[in-house]
């Protein structure tokens, strides 16, 4: 292993953490200062590994001849050569050109759009600088940097470890060890390998469990991730199923677009008809077949969907995700943080009676009393006063205060804690936490009562802990007699705190009456939507040392008392819900919190009926369900509470084998399985680990639960448009391929020539359908989008709706043009103008189809395309465009026109808007029948 700049290898893990901490110059207590950083930085370069650069242009150029699709337009142009037609042979390879460069130029940015917002979700490290924590860009790494890791984070980069409790990896990634490896500070021998390494951590593995600090000695390439190309090798990200599905039509069209050559062929042959005209009619129906813009229109799709998601603070990390949100029938999220506001309040404390008052005995801690504190937030103002005398506040208790029991029990929840309590500055105007809220509120609380959260921590450092565990809900902390100690200081004690049931557990098995007094009321809090802590302590000294489990503690803890505190709900959590029912979805909350506290806060927010029809079911009941049982009861389950991570994956794979596709929120470490199996992983920005990130498709970084519902809209609405393209594109191509049939049929001459349709197919539908593709949420009527019941999964490109819609606007449309051709060739006009005037028809007639695909059912009048900026003015680029080819001498060279007067054109747009006016009965009669 070599550092940066060193000519030797440097063997990291056999030097001691003052020998690591001397060569790098850092001062491990401090971590490096900012100038020192910014030299390291500009000396050694981003913490990264080499990217593939973005694929340059004549790449994205390249890449848009690829498709089947453009395959048939160069089969048109080599036979327009063959049959000496090079003008339009010509014409044809032009406009593909064109064509070819404006989706290469959109893929481009698209693809530059969603590296943008992948940027977003890039990881972040908690490093010391300057003695104070900062949460930093992993790529801001540089060599002695002091990380700071806890459970759930993942590893940036190569580092030393100087300080570990508790602290394991997984590094299965690197090493392959299927198991988490105990981490030490103690040195190792050089000659150790890779895998035995205990003393380091590597960039690419996560922390599983415990806390640790470790000083970085190598980023980017040259730590040992960076050396193993083929681990750090970037892949690229499949194609989501609807890319797939849009794919397998493509080539479906290609088919038929084949057929129907053949067959035009034959018929022609059959007819006796001139075999290049045969061939020039078989060229048309091949081109008027082929929706050219389609691929194009699907990345658009993709990428606006994935800005406007950003936007309201859903970042995207796999394209399926986008279209999964649509189908979304079940959301599992968390409670605390998602659908609260995570600003926990201590507000009511339980103390059992006779502890500290020499009233020792089984019925004295029977009895306890409740106490209240005011104030809200993270502000210490406030006092802690009896809960039957409000006015009457207890004396504020210092180390010798008069109230020993509330001292204790606050002193205890200062130290058994992790957070910090920072006062208001320049950057922060209020009072916040770092750390967990649940343990900020306790320093908050001890404030109230008096202490001075570093005086009692200088008192009594720490020395040793089990850090919390997600699976027990424990948390264990011993601490030594300081020098600021008072006099006759025990040397030793342990304080635990955790869930009341985990903590009560821990009891001696005589304290029965104790135990029951402090559930009852613990489950009092509960119903009243109170988070509730138990805090305890171990009066001897109990040595917690690596691999030392909580069992260690079993019978030797004294409760202390209880702790509730109010988490309250999001303002706009409850209408979030509410949108989720009228969407269809079915809102289920997974919290680890007691069943009665998430059951409260379900009924208040409606996730939960207050009739009593839904249940909440915690992790033991969960655990002795079987799976008929489980899935007959996820029916009426509202709130899972107190599960272990492990639970959540269960809970996913019983939704799903009910048929519900489900969207599963997380933040822990543990979460990541859940995460990754669930349909739609969510994980946390805010709160969220690294591991929990990475594990999923979509982060959110406000951890709010309305995010995710706003982002199930954008999911419909992104499917919802791309069906609209569909429906546009194949009437659109229909339409073309009947007056073509039509035409050859009944003897009369082409109505089309092969360039003019490909004018519409790829300059009028080009101008409209990436544009169609914009259309905003709600374009349906008021609130549509989240009226609808969720998108079936196995939902057909061509429901039954959108093919009478196609059969209808398509036969309309045909009829206009043919009727209009007929009429006109009969009344002795010239074919070249009357080819003008149907392929002006055409266009318009598209123009108005366009405006009819913004629905379904709401009238076209009423919605209007002001409300979709970007296709109107497609819609007037496309009018530009045409008129151009009407009176441009050049242009009507080339595609065979002549220019219009304005006698002929008003009744063309007046016979055009027939289309319009037909779908709009059939919009009233649906509106009336629904």
């Amino acid at each position: 292993m070599s550092a940066h700049g060193e000519e030797a290898p440097v063997f990291w893990h056999a030097l001691s953490p003052f020998e690591v901490a001397q060569r790098l110059g850092v001062d491990a207590e401090r971590g490096l200062g900012h100038e020192a950083a910014t030299r390291r930085r500009a000396e050694h370069g981003p913490n990264a590994l080499p990217e593939p650069p973005p694929r340059p242009a004549w790449k994205l150029f390249a890449g848009q001849f690829k498709s089947p699709l453009i395959a048939i337009l160069f089969v048109a142009a080599a036979l327009a050569v063959v049959l000496g037609h090079h003008g339009d042979a010509a014409v044809i390879l032009v406009v593909v050109v064109v064509n070819a460069l404006i989706g290469g130029l959109q893929e481009g940015r698209a693809e530059r759009s969603m590296a943008a917002l992948r940027r977003l979700s890039e990881l972040q490290v908690r490093v010391l600088r300057e003695g104070h924590e900062q949460v930093l860009p992993a790529r801001e790494l540089v060599p002695g940097d002091v990380l700071l890791l806890a459970a759930g984070d993942a590893v940036a980069a190569d580092a030393r470890v100087v300080e570990a409790a508790q602290l394991q990896l997984a590094e299965a990634a690197l090493t392959g060890e299927s198991v988490p490896v105990a981490k030490r500070v103690a040195a190792a021998d050089e000659a150790t390998g890779l895998a035995d390494r205990h003393d380091m951590v590597h960039a690419g593995t996560h922390v599983s469990a415990g806390r640790g600090r470790a000083i970085v000695v190598a980023t980017g390439t040259h730590t040992e991730v960076g050396r193993i190309a083929a681990l750090t090798e970037r892949a690229e990200e499949p194609p989501t199923p609807l890319q797939r599905r849009l794919a397998a039509f493509g080539r479906a069209l290609v088919v038929a677009a084949v057929v129907l050559f053949v067959l035009v062929l034959a018929l022609g042959v059959l007819r006796a008809l001139p075999l290049a005209d045969v061939l020039m009619v078989a060229i048309s129906q091949m081109v008027s077949m082929v929706p050219e813009g389609l691929p194009v229109a699907m990345t658009i799709a993709l990428a606006v969907g994935m800005q406007r998601m950003a936007s309201r603070g859903a970042i995207i990390r796999r394209l399926a995700a986008v279209e999964t949100l649509g189908s979304t029938t079940v959301i599992c999220s968390d409670k605390t943080g998602t659908l609260t506001k995570n600003e926990m309040t201590a507000v009511e404390l339980w103390l059992p009676r006779g502890d500290g008052e020499g009233d020792d005995d089984e019925g004295g801690a029977a009895r306890g009393r409740t106490l209240l504190a005011s104030g809200s937030g993270y502000a210490p103002g406030g006092r802690i006063a009896a809960a039957n005398d409000e006015a009457a506040p207890v004396p504020r208790v210092l180390a010798a205060g008069a109230d020993v029991a509330l001292g204790t029990l606050l002193r205890a929840g200062v130290l058994c804690n992790d957070a910090e309590l920072l006062p208001p500055d320049e950057e922060r105007g209020a009072w916040s936490v770092l750390g967990d809220p649940t343990e900020g509120a306790l320093l908050v609380l001890a404030r109230k009562g008096g202490l001075d959260v570093g005086a009692e921590r200088a008192a009594w450092p720490r020395g040793g802990e089990l850090p919390f565990d997600a699976d027990t809900k424990l948390m264990a902390t011993r601490h030594v007699r300081g020098q600021a100690s008072p006099a006759g200081s025990p040397p030793a004690f342990v304080v635990v705190k955790g869930a009341p049931e985990a903590v009560l557990r821990l009891l001696p098995g005589a304290a029965v009456a104790a135990r029951e007094a402090a559930r009852a009321a613990a489950d009092a809090m509960a119903r009243r939507a109170l988070r509730v802590l138990a805090v305890a302590a171990v009066d001897e000294d109990v040595a917690l040392e690596p691999g030392t489990g909580f069992d260690v503690l079993a019978g030797r803890v004294r409760l202390l008392g209880l702790v509730g505190e109010i988490d309250p709900p999001r303002d706009e959590a409850r209408a979030a819900v509410a949108e989720c029912r009228r969407a269809g979805i079915r809102p289920v909350m997974v919290t680890g919190d007691h069943k009665l506290t998430g059951l409260a806060i379900a009924r208040e927010l409606g996730i939960a009926r207050g009739d009593g029809a839904d249940r909440a079911v915690d992790g033991s009941e969960l655990e002795r369900m079987g799976e008929p049982e489980l899935m007959a009861a996820l029916p009426h389950i509202a709130v899972f509470a107190r599960v272990q991570p492990a639970q959540k994956l269960r809970i996913v794979e019983a939704l799903q084998a009910r048929g519900e596709v489900v969207a599963m929120t997380g933040d822990g470490v543990n979460d990541a399985p859940a995460l990754a199996r669930a349909d739609v992983g969510v994980a946390m920005g805010i709160a969220g680990t690294e591991v929990a990130k990475s594990a999923a498709r979509i982060v959110l970084t406000d951890d709010n639960f309305a995010t995710l519902v706003a982002a199930v809209e954008q999911g419909r609405v992104v499917y919802g448009n791309l069906k609209k393209v569909l429906l546009y594109l194949f009437a659109t191509s229909l339409d073309e391929v009947i007056v073509l049939l039509l035409a050859l049929l009944a003897g009369y001459p082409l109505p089309l020539v092969a360039v003019q349709i490909l004018w519409i197919n790829i300059v009028t539908e080009g101008t409209l359908t990436v544009n169609l593709v914009m259309d905003p949420a709600d374009m349906d009527g008021k609130g549509r989008e989240m009226a609808r019941p969720p998108v079936p999964r196995d939902d057909p490109l061509f429901d039954r709706t959108m093919l009478q819609r196609t059969a209808l606007m398509a036969l309309t449309a045909a009829a206009l043009a043919f009727g209009w051709f007929a009429w006109r060739l009969q009344a002795g006009v010239p074919v070249e103008l009357v080819r003008t005037e149907v392929f002006t028809l055409v266009a318009v007639t598209q123009w108005f189809n366009v405006v009819n695909c913004q629905s379904a059912t709401a009238s076209a009048l009423k919605l209007g395309v002001l409300r979709n900026p970007w296709l109107l003015g497609g819609l007037l680029l496309s009018v530009a465009l045409q008129a151009a080819v009407l009176y441009v001498p050049p242009l009507q060279a080339m595609f065979h026109t002549r220019p219009l007067e304005a006698a002929t054109l008003l009744p063309i747009v007046a016979l055009a808007s027939v289309v319009l006016w037909v779908e709009e009965g059939r919009k009233a009669l649906a509106r009336r029948t629904r």
